[in-house]
């Protein structure tokens, strides 16, 4: 895994540590990063089930303002820090070794990105956008993307969304990213409303 663009490009990054590890294939954490373009400037970035840290470090070395990093395993917590200091991008990162299901129910700090890759087949993505729905993590022009495998995409398709809604996916081979943002003020108490007459 490389850096592919940025003050960090080229840069090698150390990989996993374990096999439940699944990270982003340099290929589509490319298109992602040419799909999200200059939202990524001065942007506070999330890296939930962060991994490596490949993502969040994509995003620092392209400009992000900030980045957090969120991962349970203390191994893989100290190689995102490697990675952290092997980019020289440590300065702008915080990094916590937490459960991400807890985290968002207690953090308050709102977000401009948030990327969420659990690992496969344990319908942590779904519950956790169901978390980020109605979350204050997600800035009102905030964008939410989720890796998931692409048979995961029913189950992730099923969360009822009050405020977040899909505005695009992409597939690249088995990784499918799906985007979620914000729904505008006038939808969300048209759907409110709605809601409250039944």
């Amino acid at each position: 895994m490389r850096v592919a663009t940025g003050e960090a490009k080229g840069r090698r990054l150390k990989g996993p540590v374990d096999k439940g590890t699944r990270p982003i294939i340099d290929r589509v954490k490319q298109a992602l990063f040419n799909i999200l373009s200059v939202r990524v400037e001065d942007a506070r970035f999330l890296d939930l089930f962060a991994g490596t840290g490949s993502v969040g470090i994509e995003a620092l070395s392209r400009g992000a303002a900030s980045a957090t990093f969120i991962e349970l395993n203390h191994k893989m917590l100290q190689v995102l820090r490697e990675n952290l200091n092997i980019t020289g991008l440590a300065d702008r990162a915080e990094t916590l070794r937490a459960d991400a299901f807890k985290f968002l129910q207690s953090a308050t700090i709102s977000y401009d990105m948030i990327y969420v890759a659990p690992p496969q087949y344990q319908e942590m993505a779904a519950r956790a956008l169901a978390l980020l729905d109605s979350s204050p993590l997600v800035a009102a022009d905030g964008i939410v993307i989720v890796q998931i495998y692409p048979k995961e995409r029913p189950a992730v398709a099923a969360v009822p969304l009050t405020r977040l809604a899909l505005t695009d996916e992409r597939r690249y081979g088995s990784t499918l990213l799906l985007f979620y943002q914000p729904k505008k003020d006038e939808e969300f108490v048209t759907h409110v409303d709605t809601a409250s007459q039944t």
